[in-house]
């Protein structure tokens, strides 16, 4: 039986369907690709969720398919910002309460605004971390949409 998150707490609240799937972790290859090929998803159902700071708007999460990498020209213009860079890896943790390949924008230490690649829309669910190394929460791509109050927009180019 998958662990209960705060993130899947939070669907609990809201009151949104949803389904928790497991996989086996590799600490040495925590790739949203290989968590795809795990589940057996396409990598671009199975979403990762990138802490990013902007020059304006500070830390905000930028959710974009497994195999994607982030645009961070088009993320700084959704967001308002001039310029954003990824956070380090050490900041992962104090920022969010997640540690890598654990991060999702439910249930963060802060509401953070989101932005979520346009892609997801493709999709009528798609998958994003639990909050926790090992469990996904396969959900509606509205619904998640909903429970982060995510802006949409084309934030991700192909790797």
């Amino acid at each position: 039986m998958p662990t209960k998150t705060n993130a899947v707490r939070r669907l609990d609240r809201l009151g949104l369907a949803y389904e928790l799937l497991t996989y086996e972790v590799d600490p040495q290859n925590l790739a949203a690709e290989s968590v795809a090929t795990k589940l057996q998803l396409p990598s671009d159902q199975v979403f990762k969720t990138l802490v990013t700071r902007g020059d304006r708007t500070g830390v905000c999460l930028a959710v974009i398919p497994g195999n994607a990498q982030l645009d961070l020209k088009a993320l700084a213009q959704l967001a308002g910002d001039r310029k954003m860079e990824t956070v380090a890896l050490k900041e992962l943790q104090p920022l969010t309460g997640y540690i890598r390949g654990g991060v999702t924008a439910l249930a963060c230490k802060k509401d953070y605004p989101v932005y979520v690649d346009e892609w997801a829309e493709v999709y009528e669910r798609i998958a994003v971390s639990a909050g926790i190394r090992g469990t996904m929460i396969l959900l509606a791509t509205a619904d998640y949409l909903r429970a982060v109050r995510g802006t949409v927009g084309a934030i991700a180019t192909e790797k």
